[in-house]
């Protein structure tokens, strides 16, 4: 996967979670709280763009939406490879995610997850751990 494409992956799933926390299905268990500001960068960034725009507010109003995900991120990847200073943008946004997620402990939501690529860093497992 291109970096790029990296990063549009992780947006929409930042986008995810933001549409998440504001409805209230996932407030307080990110210590990052940049969700909903970046849909609202978002909007600004895809204003006029009406695909764009249409492909955020479908996420945004129905966050498990897989298509409306793929959507996304293909009009993500495609602003930032207009854009440089967006994807340097966008790269920044991620990395306070990531940086959050660190402070806060680790925590995975597989609705989060599902078909994104998830950058994570070391985990360790301690006690007994049965799977089946």
């Amino acid at each position: 996967m291109d970096p790029v494409t990296a990063v549009a992956a992780a947006g929409v799933a930042l986008v995810v979670k933001g549409a998440l926390e504001s409805a209230g299905q996932e407030a307080g268990r990110s210590g990052w709280a940049g969700g909903a500001r970046l849909i609202e960068r978002l909007r600004v960034r895809f204003r006029g763009d009406t695909t764009a725009e249409h492909a955020l507010e479908r996420v945004a109003g129905t966050p498990d939406d897989e298509a409306a995900q793929q959507a996304l991120q293909r009009q993500l990847a495609a602003h930032m490879l207009l854009d440089p200073d967006f994807e340097t943008e966008m790269r920044r946004l991620v990395d306070e995610a990531v940086a959050a997620q660190g402070r806060s402990g680790a925590q995975i939501s597989a609705a989060l997850v599902k078909n994104a690529q998830v950058f994570n860093g070391k985990v360790e497992v301690q006690g007994n751990w049965t799977t089946s």
